[in-house]
């Protein structure tokens, strides 16, 4: 069979919906500049799917900091990676400030999010050791798995009983291979927005011996104290080991960072696949990094108001009888129950007649039968916003338990 046959033939558990949802369920174009209301298909819509947290993607201080940056130095320099050519003062400053933010000796900069967790993982883990996760993690951290050559266990969510028996099989196994046991989990879980029990697994450290890597992405600059993130929150920070974390939430920008002890940071630059065969960050992005990781630490008042929008929001939707499940943080997801075209259906509804944009999550993402709609509030979002956004949602739960969305096929747009 020709390989582009196969392709044509099955385009994947979400591409075959490619016909009926491209451009409005998948792909949407959300344009104007980037703040609560945006334009969709020509309309203006309460946009809750941007992760935009602390408002700083059209903060004006970072906005300056950005095109002063851009004119300056242009998006090509420095040009190379940064082993090579790719190094700069701004680059290492940057490092400094996002390792004192999050209190450990050493950070370095990533690309992207996603490769710089794949990578990380396939670099500290060889063959002869053990990795024991938790089932609900990233995709990053799934895929960087896949890459290793090492063994793995995998505990279920945030169960602390079966992470203490995948840390035993591990430990047996490690004391065969002479090799290390790492624990990954994340600090928040972007799509139900629960905590990553933090505390616990750093108590296990007393029966079992493991280093533990958090993927922090989305309680930097919204969890704990500072903003530091998770580990802060659970006052464990000192215990995390490896603390990686991302400029695309809280940071509304570009690139990411591992932080963790100087000698592992030093390791990990020498190689990381991912960054080593990779061009260096732009400037702008490097001293646009700086002045965002600035504004968190000197604005706290964006961090406050996040949590100010936040908990009215959940608190609303908890009050007409919606269920959010287990959030605790900004993170504020919807969970209903119907088949794929009545979620599209009420989605659309949301759209079209309340101007409410926000994220939808279907099969096979969740299990058949359930619809998630997820939404992120934002330091910028307004309690009206809120108020409208409440009503709206409890209206077109109503329609769906009345079965007003129902059908058998998702309707084309």
């Amino acid at each position: 069979m020709d390989i582009f046959d196969k392709l044509r033939k099955g385009m994947g558990p979400i591409g075959q919906y490619h016909k009926e949802g491209h451009g409005y369920f998948a792909f949407p174009k959300l344009e104007g500049e980037i703040e609560p209301w945006m334009i969709f298909r020509g309309k203006k819509v309460l946009t809750w799917s941007l992760n935009n947290y602390l408002g700083l993607a059209n903060h004006p201080e970072v906005r300056k900091a950005d095109a002063e940056a851009a004119a300056k130095y242009g998006m090509a320099y420095p040009m190379g990676a940064r082993m090579m050519s790719g190094q700069t003062k701004f680059h290492e400053e940057l490092e400094e400030k996002l390792a004192a933010f999050v209190g450990k000796q050493s950070a370095f900069l990533l690309n992207y999010g996603y490769q710089g967790m794949v990578s990380i993982i396939d670099t500290l883990v060889s063959r002869n050791d053990v990795v024991v996760y938790d089932s609900e993690s990233h995709a990053c951290i799934i895929d960087g798995l896949r890459l290793t050559t090492g063994k793995r266990f995998v505990f279920a969510h945030n169960d602390m009983e079966s992470l203490r028996k995948q840390l035993g099989h591990a430990t047996r196994l490690a004391e065969k291979t002479g090799g290390g046991i790492l624990v990954i989990t994340e600090g928040v879980f972007g799509m139900a927005g629960d905590l990553g029990n933090l505390r616990a697994i750093v108590d296990l450290k007393k029966e079992f011996k493991f280093r533990l890597l958090v993927d922090d992405a989305h309680g930097f600059g919204t969890m704990g104290k500072t903003g530091a993130g998770a580990g802060e929150h659970f006052g464990v920070q000192d215990e995390v080991d490896v603390h990686f974390a991302t400029f695309a939430k809280s940071g509304a920008g570009i690139g990411a960072f591992v932080a963790a002890d100087e000698d592992i940071i030093r390791y990990l630059a020498y190689n990381l696949r991912s960054q080593t065969f990779a061009k260096s960050l732009p400037m702008p992005m490097v001293i646009g990094g700086i002045k965002r990781v600035e504004i968190m630490q000197t604005q706290p008042e964006l961090k406050e108001n996040l949590w100010k929008i936040a908990h009215a929001l959940q608190k609303g939707l908890k009050e007409v009888g919606l269920d959010i499940g287990n959030t605790e943080s900004p993170v504020t997801p919807v969970y209903m129950k119907g088949n794929i075209p009545e979620a599209t259906n009420m989605v659309f509804d949301l759209r079209e007649n309340y101007n409410i944009f926000c994220s939808i999550v279907v099969y096979p993402v969740i299990p058949k039968g359930q619809i998630l709609l997820r939404l992120i509030p934002t330091a910028v979002h307004t309690l009206d916003d809120v108020k409208i956004t409440v009503a709206a949602f409890a209206e077109c739960a109503k329609k769906l338990k009345e079965g007003k969305y129902y059908a058998e096929q998702m309707s084309q747009v």
